[in-house]
């Protein structure tokens, strides 16, 4: 991996990984248009460590809040019934389906998912997935409307992100909007939710980063990780800032345009025969 990669595909991640276009398919397509080799599925789950940080940082406060209540929750009955406490049992359990699906599928995931006609086929079809949830959602429920159920649901939803294109941030938002919760709403949780997974499968994913690379894949040094999941976690900081101001003031169609767009785009690429599919 060159310098001038680790620095795109850093940048690409931290503005992608939040909005709901799909990180790991803008790597992937990143990387095939202008590097002509595939950065792999370990260093979209290490970069993503970058992300999470910022995630950390930004939502400290409530974090640390959702996370004490939960311990005290566990030996005091009194604290049973608040939102925090829920939540951090929302937040458990919704993580159990991307990280069950991800352990059994793992090689479908770093091999076959990972084909461009794959990812340009999912982000346009989930595109319109989205667009239907903005126009269907009513938008009247808020955090303090949150169930079980909607953690259960959007830890599914969050598990289709495991497939390139769908996005991880877009599939939550589409299946919250669809149990009508406001965008908000859905993009907070959403934040809250990856944080297990996302963190346990940077860190499974850090030895097999720096491990030799297949025909067409590229290996970044040590180096060069550290830097793409700093610059990752800077970006990735701002944009979540900005998601969450334009989300409650605008719709999603602006996403699922861009993603059509994209994948158009990728098809195109695909059948004129200038970049390769795997």
């Amino acid at each position: 991996m060159t310098w001038v990669e680790a620095i795109v595909l850093g940048i690409v991640q931290g503005l992608t990984e939040f909005l709901p276009v799909s990180s790991s398919g803008h790597l992937r397509i990143t990387s095939a248009i202008f590097f002509e080799q595939d950065a792999g599925a370990s260093f979209t789950a290490v970069t993503q460590l970058g992300t999470e940080a910022a995630v950390l940082l930004y939502f400290a406060k409530d974090i640390w809040r959702i996370g004490r209540t939960w311990v005290v929750g566990i030996w005091d009955k009194s604290v049973r019934s608040s939102l925090d406490y829920r939540m951090g049992w929302y937040v458990i359990v919704g993580s159990i389906p991307i990280g069950a699906l991800g352990f059994l599928f793992k090689d479908q995931i770093r091999e076959t998912a990972r084909n461009l006609w794959v990812v340009a086929t999912t982000l346009i079809v989930f595109a319109f997935v989205l667009a239907f949830a903005e126009y269907w959602g009513r938008q009247t429920r808020t955090l303090k409307d949150f169930r079980m159920r909607d953690g259960v649901v959007m830890g599914f939803a969050q598990a289709l992100a495991l497939i390139p294109g769908v996005s991880r941030s877009g599939a939550t938002l589409t299946f919250g909007l669809f149990l009508n919760l406001t965008r908000e709403t859905a993009a907070r949780y959403s934040f809250l939710l990856a944080i297990p997974a996302v963190v346990m499968s940077g860190i499974f994913s850090l030895g097999d980063v720096f491990e030799p690379a297949a025909p067409g894949t590229s290996v970044p040094t040590v180096a060069q990780m550290v830097v793409a999941t700093l610059i990752a976690f800077a970006v990735g900081y701002a944009a979540i800032a900005w998601l969450l101001r334009y989300v409650a003031h605008h719709t999603l169609y602006v996403f699922v345009l861009y993603r059509v767009a994209v994948g158009t785009l990728v098809f195109a690429l695909l059948l004129t025969g200038t970049i390769s599919a795997t």
